[in-house]
């Protein structure tokens, strides 16, 4: 069977997406088919898109988040069958293609949907949710009681990982420009700084964990915010080495995370979904056939939240 999809031939911008007609692929074993009802759009892909990244040569196949109903299973999968919606991350770091009609996926690399969420909605999650929720309960081990800096509290990692904190019994700082205060807010931040206007690095102390999507100085300057003991989890550079030496000489911590396929991590955000203390906002949705118009939005910055594209009506 034919299936569109999108891909590219050649690396660089935007302009080089274009949807084509390939084969439909079949689930192997503990894997399952799932029809796309929608994909959502996450830097990483505008990076490997330029570049090829872990991707390798192309043509190049781009997409990891997705939401959609299960078509087929493959021997040995016991958690879903044909009919099941889900949502997931599948393969990361290896090419999944989620920006198809079609795509296989190890079964434990999705969770079932919320009902409370449109395919939309709930394609605009994995990626950014489960990279805040790694970041924070994995990694950083928050508490209730503790202080927590987000940075870029509005966008698609910073506005999940604001909710998650809340939830977790934090107290929540995040940063964004004034425009969006009011949006952050409404998250349960408890505190929000114009990073345009204030360093935040003098008008927050106290901090028990960073959340870093921005990089470049922003690692070290959030160092000066924790109180002994604390860390900065940048999800934004690898070259954390001279920041962890730094954070060391501090009496704090420092390191740099990937996300990860994690079907217990999938679930725990169903769970706070349906319990409703989490919820992705969408910014734009558009249809498979603009993915390109999808990247150059993505690439202003200037989203509130996620970018989302449909498959199916």
């Amino acid at each position: 069977m034919i299936m569109r999809a999108v891909s590219q031939d050649s690396l660089g911008g935007p302009e080089v997406l274009r949807v084509v007609e390939v084969d439909r692929p079949e689930p192997g074993i503990s894997e399952v088919l799932v029809r796309v009802h929608a994909a959502g759009v996450n830097p990483t892909d505008l990076w490997h898109r330029a570049t090829g990244g872990l991707l390798g040569e192309t043509p190049v196949r781009l997409g990891w988040d997705v939401s959609g109903v299960v078509e087929a299973v493959g021997l040995g999968v016991t958690m879903f069958r044909p009919g099941d919606e889900v949502f997931g991350m599948p393969r990361l770091p290896q090419p999944a293609g989620t920006y198809a009609e079609y795509v296989t996926s190890p079964a434990r690399h999705l969770a079932r949907k919320p009902a409370a969420l449109s395919h939309v909605e709930a394609a605009a999650l994995p990626l950014a949710a489960l990279t805040a929720y790694q970041s924070l309960v994995d990694t950083a081990g928050v508490r209730p009681g503790q202080r927590v800096l987000v940075h870029a509290a509005a966008g698609g990692v910073g506005h999940l990982a604001v909710q998650i904190a809340k939830a977790h019994g934090a107290h929540v700082v995040g940063t964004a420009r004034a425009a969006k205060h009011a949006f952050v807010r409404g998250l349960g931040a408890d505190e929000v700084v114009d990073y345009t206007r204030v360093d935040f690095a003098s008008a927050v102390r106290d901090v028990d964990i960073v959340i870093d999507t921005v990089g470049g100085d922003y690692g070290p300057r959030s160092l000066r915010t924790l109180r002994p003991g604390g860390i900065v989890v940048s999800l934004a550079s690898p070259a954390e080495a001279r920041l962890a030496v730094e954070a060391r000489d501090r009496g704090v911590r420092a390191g740099f995370t990937i996300v990860e396929p994690d079907h217990a991590g999938m679930k725990a955000i169903a769970a706070l979904v349906e319990g409703g203390q989490l919820r992705p906002e969408v910014d734009v949705v558009l249809p498979l056939d603009q993915v390109a118009r999808a990247h150059e939005i993505a690439q202003t910055g200037r989203t509130t939240g996620k970018i989302v594209l449909t498959v199916v009506d």
